[in-house]
């Protein structure tokens, strides 16, 4: 078990870089996704470390130890696979012992790690079997298992979902949670998706174009997004933005609707007097008709969920969307009336995108 850490971390194709200076530290036992959208370099990120993938420039460290020159075998990490990557022709057992036997860990010794792990995923039943027999779900629990046999010091996993049905990706997602409270070992996780990242990480790395947008823990980068790229990446359905320009204390809006800035001190909505920003609401802080400081708009979509509706309307030239009580039907285009918190609203800067404090 290990602490890890990038400085500096490059990584370039000719004149093309993919990852940009990255610097972060990862504790001993931490659980950290890498999340953003395709091309961002969040998996380029996770090769260099495991040793697929050589680096431009900076320096990896696995613990004292820096890893830059060693091959993957010589840095102590397992890795678990979008794809699975399961010899076909091989049992489970097989394909669990494998790279115990290549390491020339005894035979005494192979057993029991392999009966260890398979009970910890419930594959227990499943060890005579090839993959050709078993479902998605099974075959990634045969490839984390074949990882946690290796008694690593970090477990990298690279988008191991993407290939699952959403029910198994929730199956799935939390015997990963489950493992990472058993066995404690670091873990570095990679995924596009937000909820994956939301529900799993201690800390959240947000990359955009090969850097770093901001590091938190989910409830930071949640409720105090460093800009409106991370503002619009996480949450579902995603915050909304409408661009509007600070007057008088508040934050009116295109449509002549306004926000008072009630909960930021005076002098901070002072110095803000006149400055165009993008204000950003989250779907959930809208509050029912007659609550907070009322907005109103005129309805054009509306998506009952069961245990709530979705309703998007226009604020201006903007369109937002409120997450509401499900009995809350709305008709399109009715004029809604609704309520928001102004202490939940988010400024950020219109030029550069990134949160006003």
């Amino acid at each position: 078990m290990s602490s890890v850490s990038f400085r500096k971390l490059e990584k370039s194709y000719g004149a093309l870089r993919i990852v940009k200076g990255i610097d972060l530290e990862i504790a001993d036992r931490e659980f950290v996704v890498l999340v953003g959208p395709s091309g961002c370099g969040k998996s380029t990120t996770l090769r260099m470390l495991a040793g697929l993938e050589s680096i431009s420039d900076g320096e990896i460290r696995i613990g004292d130890k820096v890893v830059n020159r060693l091959p993957p075998r010589e840095r102590d990490i397992a890795m678990v696979f979008q794809d699975y990557a399961l010899y076909p022709h091989k049992t489970v057992y097989e394909n669990m012992a494998f790279s115990l036997k290549v390491r020339g860990v005894p035979a005494a010794d192979i057993q029991p790690r392999i009966a260890q792990a398979a009970e910890m995923l419930g594959i227990s039943q499943l060890l005579d079997r090839k993959p050709s027999q078993l479902s998605g779900g099974q075959r990634q629990r045969v490839a984390m298992g074949r990882a946690i046999v290796r008694r690593p010091q970090v477990f990298l996993f690279d988008e191991p979902l993407s290939n699952l049905d959403a029910k198994l990706r929730g199956q799935v997602r939390t015997e990963i949670k489950r493992l990472h409270q058993a066995i404690g070992t670091t873990i570095i996780y990679v995924t596009h998706d937000q909820v994956e990242a939301m529900t799993l990480a201690d800390r959240i790395v947000i990359l955009k174009g090969g850097e770093i947008e901001q590091v938190g823990t989910p409830d930071e980068v949640y409720n105090t997004p460093a800009s409106v790229f991370v503002g619009g990446f996480i949450g579902s359905p995603a915050m909304n933005f409408a661009k509007g320009t600070i007057h008088g204390g508040a934050v009116v809006f295109d449509g002549g609707s306004s926000i008072p800035l009630q909960s930021r001190p005076a002098g901070q909505a002072g110095a803000l007097e006149g400055r165009d920003v993008v204000v950003g609401i989250r779907p959930e802080h809208f509050l029912p008709s007659g609550e907070g400081q009322p907005l109103s708009g005129r309805v054009q979509v509306v998506e009952p969920l069961g245990s709530d509706t979705l309703i998007h309307f226009a604020l201006g030239s903007s369109t937002l969307t409120a997450r509401v009580a499900p009995e809350m039907r709305p008709s399109p285009g009715e004029t809604l009336s609704i309520g928001v918190d102004p202490s939940r609203i988010h400024l950020f800067d219109a030029a550069t995108e990134r949160a006003l404090v």
